[in-house]
């Protein structure tokens, strides 16, 4: 039985999400056809975790346990083959058994595109939230830096009885908002991310750049615990799920001859 790492590049626009679900396209389902139409096998793929419908991945994580099929040199492009356009793998890699997709992950890298100004374009609609009005990046730079650390940020979770469940303290380790052409790109590493958590952390950065709040009522918003004290949570078609983090036992968070900004700049990402 091998243990084949993907990665995974796909466009949500008109996918229900990662997840399989009854009557309605998924990427999950859609790679586990693939799959089986190449291994005879009706096998799990499990990824890193659920995108919802509408977001986006550069790089997702999955694996895969079979027994044949190609050679996993080939193996990416023998499921390209029977895929849709808008799923491509990148990779894949064989690796130990020990490999989890999900469990094995150390932490996540998200992308929220802004676009702000100007008309709102039809190309390119579904890769970014469109603002119509400019947003002070300075004030948004620092109100994000709230968001750094390990805290809890039951503030930004769209789920009213997660934090009954399940804990919502999480570890952020980097943010960034880097300035593009069309607006700006909100980037946030962390060890784990809540349900609408990166796109309520953005809805919030926009209500300082709208200049409604001073940077500081972020710190407020999160200390509140409270999600009706926070921004909107922003549409989903805004959001990038950049890599996956791993041990550099399971290959790293890159596919094998690829590199990030590559996939970026062939998407008009970068």
């Amino acid at each position: 039985m091998r243990t084949i790492r993907l990665w995974i590049n796909y466009d949500g626009s008109d996918l229900s999400g990662w997840q399989r679900q009854a009557g309605a396209r998924s990427v999950q389902e859609d790679l586990e056809q693939a799959v089986h139409i190449l291994t005879g096998s009706r096998v799990t793929v499990h990824g890193s975790g659920r995108t919802d419908a509408g977001v986006h991945a550069i790089a997702q994580s999955a694996h895969i346990r079979i027994e044949n099929g190609p050679a996993v040199r080939v193996l990416h492009k023998a499921l390209n083959s029977l895929l849709a356009p808008d799923i491509r793998v990148l990779g894949a890699r064989e690796v130990s058994a020990k490999f989890h997709a999900r469990f094995s992950a150390r932490g996540k890298h998200y992308m929220f595109r802004i676009s702000c100004g100007g008309v709102k374009k039809a190309l390119g609609r579904n890769f970014c939230y469109w603002h119509g009005s400019s947003l002070d990046l300075r004030a948004m730079r620092q109100a994000s830096q709230h968001f750094r650390g390990r805290q809890d940020f039951a503030a930004m979770a769209n789920n009213p009885g997660y934090r009954h469940k399940r804990p919502t303290v999480r570890t952020i380790s980097s943010v960034h908002l880097v300035r593009n052409k069309h607006g700006m790109d909100f980037h946030v590493q962390g060890d784990g991310f809540l349900y609408n958590m990166v796109r309520t952390m953005a809805g919030t950065l926009v209500e300082v750049g709208r200049g409604r709040r001073e940077p500081d009522w972020v710190g407020s918003v999160l200390a509140s615990k409270d999600r009706g004290q926070a921004g909107p949570t922003l549409p989903s078609h805004g959001l990038f799920l950049v890599k996956v983090l791993y041990p550099a036992e399971f290959g790293g968070d890159v596919p094998p001859h690829f590199s990030l900004n590559t996939v970026r700049r062939n998407q008009g990402l970068a």
